[in-house]
C-alpha cells in the first residue's frame, strides 16, 4: 500500500496544488465509497480515451472523453464549484453522475 501524502491544499479547501499548478478539488461531502466508484469510472474512462488514441479511433475516443468529463463533474472537479452548490444540488450532482456511469458500463 502506497503511503504517499496527501497534495498541498489551498487555505480555502477548494484546490489542490500539484507542481505548482492548481487543480479544483474533489468535493469533500462525497461519501467515500461513492468517490471510490466515481474515481473507479474516472480511471476506466482514461484508459479507454489512450486506448482510442492509440488506435486513432476518433469515435471511441469522444465517447471516452465524454465519460471524464463526466466523472470529474461528478467528482465536483469540474462544472458549477462545489462550493457554489447547496448539500442538495452536491448530493443531487454525484447520484446523477454516478448513475448515468454505472448504467453506461451495463450497456
Amino acid at each position: 500500500m502506497s503511503t504517499r501524502e496527501p497534495p498541498e491544499m489551498t487555505p480555502d479547501g477548494h484546490f489542490v496544488v500539484v507542481d505548482g499548478r492548481r487543480w479544483r478539488a474533489t468535493d469533500p461531502s462525497l461519501p467515500e465509497d461513492i468517490g471510490a466508484r466515481l474515481r473507479r469510472h474516472l480511471m476506466s474512462a482514461r484508459r479507454a480515451v489512450r486506448s482510442a488514441t492509440t488506435a486513432s479511433d476518433a469515435k471511441a475516443e469522444g465517447e471516452a472523453r465524454a465519460r471524464v468529463q463526466r466523472a470529474k463533474v461528478a467528482l465536483g472537479e469540474r462544472g458549477t464549484p462545489w462550493w457554489e452548490q447547496s448539500d442538495d444540488e452536491r448530493r443531487r450532482r454525484w447520484e446523477d453522475g454516478l448513475a448515468d456511469l454505472d448504467g453506461e458500463t451495463r450497456d
